[in-house]
């Protein structure tokens, strides 16, 4: 076909229902600058495999976006799947993700506990429950995927612990959850090797110092996503120290590392909240404009080609933990306060210490309503018994006007058969 058509326009000329050479070549060159600009936005594919069947991965946020994409690839390769989620086990949701994807990848070893970010004690209460499990729980990957960001021109927002929102649930339940999983990590044998991957945002290389509080004046929604995701940076390198320096019981090195992962720029549904602000209008502008994001943003699976790598990859095996991931190799951090030893002993004791405020004041407002309940509930009783026992004089007065009626009546019938 190509050369009967090329001897066709040397022979007689250029055909005319075909656009000119320069058209061809400027639309080529136009397709093809898309095609790169996609092709280098989309990033780098993982191209380590490893077997996963048998390993047990916990993840937060598994129910969408990246947490979704990765949640599908691990169970496509035989991983069990530990979904920590908010959502309640009957509801409709989280059933339908769980069947669709034991149907999609095969894999019936898919499982949700519930875990709420946004509450200090329903992450406690799920943390000891697996820590108290002995013997030890096997625990190959822990994946914190689960964030969440307030839009632009929003208002700040705090959760029911009275912490702000994206602080409790970008770091602060994340940095509780890993603490209190701490002797499980500990626990899993020399042979295991247990990685604890945190995603970030290269949003932290803006962020202010940890150094200060960011006080409600000085609070932005970009200021706050981007110091939560450098408060976790600085955790994830403090906490493999903190496993670093665990002495095992067999001598033997300690066997989990830290990664901290970058998936890049996605469409994932934060992103999007982002983009649109929050509000429908912006979500008007975003499809008219989805071209630019569909070139300029990765695929949610694309995200988590990093996650992925940091999950399988062998060589890591041999590194120390505490790297920096991102395009599917190790790369250099773009802070040096990350690796602040001062900034991190700070942030974890006054982290320490705002978690045990806010669980004792939750525990004293818990207290507080299971009080009121059960006065409630006394009142409930009182009033029952009230009411049983008013419907019970009723019913004797009436039987006793009943009584009082049956002799009248009898002595009517009396006198009526005298009288006849």
């Amino acid at each position: 076909m190509p050369i009967p058509f090329l001897a066709s326009v040397v022979m007689d000329g250029w055909p005319s229902w075909l656009p000119g050479p320069w058209a061809l070549t400027k639309a080529g060159t136009a397709l093809g600058a898309i095609a790169i600009t996609k092709i280098y936005a989309s990033g780098a594919t993982c191209t380590a495999e490893r077997n996963m069947h048998g390993r047990v991965v916990m993840i937060t946020g598994g129910t969408s976006g990246i947490g979704a994409a990765t949640v599908y690839e691990l169970a496509k390769r035989g991983a069990q799947i530990i979904l920590l989620t908010h959502h309640e086990h009957n509801d409709a949701f989280l059933v339908d993700f769980i069947d669709d994807m034991r149907d999609r990848t095969n894999n019936q070893l898919i499982y949700a506990e519930q875990v709420d970010l946004r509450s200090l004690h329903s992450v406690r209460k799920f943390a000891t429950k697996w820590v108290d499990n002995a013997p030890p729980r096997r625990l190959d990957t822990i994946i914190l995927c689960g964030s969440t960001l307030t839009p632009p021109g929003k208002a700040r927002t705090e959760t029911p612990d009275d912490v702000e929102s994206t602080w409790q649930v970008n770091f602060l339940s994340n940095f509780h959850l890993l603490g209190i999983l701490s002797p499980a990590i500990r626990a899993q044998p020399f042979d295991r090797d247990v990685r604890i991957i945190i995603p970030t945002c290269s949003a932290y290389i803006r962020s202010p110092s940890l150094d200060k509080a960011l006080d409600k004046k000085d609070w932005s929604p970009g200021k706050a996503y981007a110091r939560s995701k450098l408060a976790m940076m600085v955790f994830g390198k403090a906490y493999q120290k903190h496993l670093d320096a665990y002495e095992r019981p067999d001598k033997l090195p300690m066997n989990a590392r830290v990664f901290l992962v970058d998936p890049g720029y996605t469409r994932t549904p934060g992103m999007r909240r982002w983009l649109t602000r929050g509000t429908v209008w912006g979500l008007i502008v975003y499809l008219f404009l989805y071209m630019f994001s569909w070139l300029f943003l990765k695929s949610a699976w694309m995200g988590a080609q990093s996650i992925l790598w940091a999950v399988m990859e062998g060589s890591l095996v041999r590194d120390k933990g505490g790297k920096v991931v991102k395009e599917c190799m190790v790369v250099d951090c773009a802070r040096k306060d990350v690796d602040d030893e001062a900034i991190a002993k700070k942030l974890w004791e006054s982290s320490d210490k705002l978690i045990e405020e806010k669980e004792k004041d939750a525990a004293a407002k818990r207290a507080r309503a299971k009080k009121r309940e059960m006065e409630m509930e006394e009142e409930k009783k009182a009033r029952e018994r009230v009411e049983e026992i008013e419907s019970l004089v009723n019913t004797i007065k009436k039987g006793k006007q009943k009584e009082k009626e049956k002799p009248k009546s009898g002595k009517k019938a009396k006198n009526g058969e005298k009288t006849a």
